[in-house]
């Protein structure tokens, strides 16, 4: 269970929003409509902004990692953090390096982690990694640079279970 009581937890999962106050740059609608019923944000790096952690925490309790571009942020966020999701130990860092040696990187860096949520590539990933842990890249939802699509991330957690991960469209 999460530490809420709840058995089902749903997790809206972004990162690399690069998102300031009083910017162009906004949440696209998919992203504003899956917030609606989020349980839980977490937020893989390059936030940029504390307004948009407070935004985010409008819509549900946001957890979250210092990215490379969030200067604004340090002392605020940690580099890695870790949170039990109903019953579900996930990991969440900016940066996981390269992807040659990514999954057995991320299994000693979190060892305990079911889930490791990461950014920094915007390249969206949702596959195994070593040993049964799951690596999840929401891609970015603002800034997709070479990739076809504004992506984001939903996680579902239940009884100590990943029931379901996706990559979504924001376009």
């Amino acid at each position: 269970m999460s530490g809420d009581g709840r058995r089902r937890v749903r997790a809206v999962v972004l990162s690399d929003t690069h998102i300031r106050t009083g910017g162009r740059r906004r949440l696209p609608g998919p992203v504003v409509e899956a917030l609606a019923d989020a349980d839980v944000v977490l937020h893989a790096g390059d936030v940029l902004d504390a307004d948009v952690l407070d935004a985010l925490a409008e819509s549900a309790p946001v957890h979250a990692v210092l990215g490379n571009n969030d200067d604004g942020l340090v002392g605020r966020l940690p580099e890695r953090l870790e949170v039990t999701l109903a019953g579900v130990k996930v990991g969440m860092v900016h940066d996981s390096g390269s992807a040659k040696g990514r999954e057995a990187r991320m299994r000693r860096w979190f060892p305990d982690a079911d889930v490791v949520v990461f950014g920094h590539s915007h390249i969206p990933w949702d596959a195994p990694g070593e040993d049964g842990q799951w690596l999840f890249n929401p891609g970015s939802p603002t800034d997709r640079r070479p990739q076809p699509n504004h992506t984001f991330g939903l996680l579902e957690f239940e009884e100590g279970q990943l029931v379901d991960h996706r990559i979504v469209v924001a376009d």
